[in-house]
């Protein structure tokens, strides 16, 4: 009997000491994981101190400002959305990729944002499109947008210029004034007609050409 139970002891350890082996030689193993697919909710890129760089997640899993990454809250406002979070390397975040869409009461909401941000502050470059409907009727619009920040915040965001398509139908180039009213434009309208419009401080057409 104690032959069989020193046996089965020594068994059991060296059973131990070869996983644990096997264990830390699989985590210090030097090659890449390769994988056919994975699900996953989402993945977290950070750099060899921790620090968090990007953020690809679902909607639910979606940072919304009870979250501290890098240390720091997240926005508790913004909406959550499918997508990707970019953070500096003071960990501070930095832009964006998000997207949705599905049918509503009206028919259908869809959209999708890349933002690049200021240090510290909103976007000041973003690529943004919005496709919906209202009264039967759809609304498809799709900007190149640059902004100025007079603060940190999107309420402090004023656009100043515009590479894209409006809603009422117009594709071109929109030049906005500091307080974000229009004062150049140079676009072909719905009906095909080029244009180019200059505007006063009162949104008044001031100069055009060809001339009305």
């Amino acid at each position: 009997m104690n032959r069989e139970l020193t046996f089965l002891r020594t068994f059991a350890i060296a059973t131990v000491i070869g996983m644990l082996a096997f264990t830390s030689l699989a985590f210090k193993s030097t090659e890449n994981q390769k994988f056919s697919e994975i699900d996953v909710e989402r993945i977290n890129i950070i750099e060899k101190d921790g620090t968090v760089k990007m953020i690809i997640t679902n909607v639910d899993r979606f940072p919304n400002g009870k979250d501290l990454i890098n240390g720091k809250p997240t926005n508790e406002s913004r909406k959550k959305r499918s997508g990707m979070l970019f953070f500096n390397e003071d960990g501070i975040e930095c832009g964006g990729f998000i997207y949705d869409g599905r049918k509503n009461e009206n028919g259908h909401s869809a959209g999708l944002s890349l933002t690049y941000d200021q240090y510290d502050g909103d976007q000041v470059m973003q690529l943004i499109t919005q496709d919906y409907m209202k009264d039967d009727k759809r609304y498809v619009t799709s900007n190149l947008v640059f902004n100025d920040q007079t603060g940190k915040t999107s309420s402090q965001m004023v656009p100043r210029m515009m590479l894209g398509k409006t809603g009422a139908g117009s594709n071109g180039l929109f030049i906005l004034a500091d307080d974000g009213s229009p004062r150049a434009m140079f676009y072909v309208d719905k009906d095909n007609n080029a244009k180019l419009d200059f505007y006063d401080d009162k949104g008044t057409v001031i100069s055009s050409f060809p001339e009305k």
